[in-house]
């Protein structure tokens, strides 16, 4: 056991270095998205799943790191994981709108031009023909990782995807309980 440790100082040192890099990393990343949520009065239970985003994001950047001081071969390893990613490719593939809708979904949370309880009016034409009226506002139920629910006037109960939200106009509309007495 003490030879492995006089032989392996410099991958020992820099992996607690990485790991203390880690957890300081993940706790300022952390702060700082509470610190978003509440400057821009976000539910936390988005504030919440984008903490889990970046800590993944996080944690395979140190294990990349890792990898890299302790010499993993990586022409072994380079096949490995291009097989793993070319299954993920094609099921990617398949299913573009979930990366897209949860790539939207971490844009919207940051960007926050609306948050739940704030009613919208959605530009979309193809909304519209679902049995909706003309120019239907919606009331903001909940933001999702995939999708927003919406309740139409009328009641209706719509799921629409997140990359929508960004693709489509959005208008913001002021309730009546506001006050509007701005010059």
């Amino acid at each position: 056991m003490e030879h492995f440790f006089q032989g392996h100082q410099g991958e020992i040192l820099w992996s607690v270095i990485i790991l203390v890099l880690l957890t300081v990393i993940r706790f300022v990343g952390s702060q700082t998205v509470r610190k978003i949520g509440r400057v821009g009065n976000i539910e936390q239970v988005r504030v919440l799943r984008i903490s889990k985003y970046l800590s993944f994001l996080y944690t395979f950047l140190a294990v990349v790191a890792l990898s890299l001081v302790w010499g993993i071969n990586f022409k072994e390893l380079g096949l490995l994981f291009s097989s793993i990613f070319a299954v993920i490719g094609v099921a990617l593939f398949a299913q573009w709108s979930i990366l897209s809708n949860v790539t939207a979904g971490v844009i919207l949370f940051f960007a926050f031009p609306f948050k739940i309880g704030d009613r919208i009016q959605i530009m979309d034409k193809d909304l519209q023909t679902e049995g909706l009226g003309p120019q239907e506002s919606f009331r903001i139920e909940d933001i999702k990782a995939y999708h927003v629910r919406l309740r139409s006037d009328s009641g209706q109960l719509i799921t629409y995807p997140n990359n929508m939200m960004l693709q489509k106009a959005v208008t913001l509309l002021c309730d009546d309980t506001t006050d509007t007495d701005m010059p």
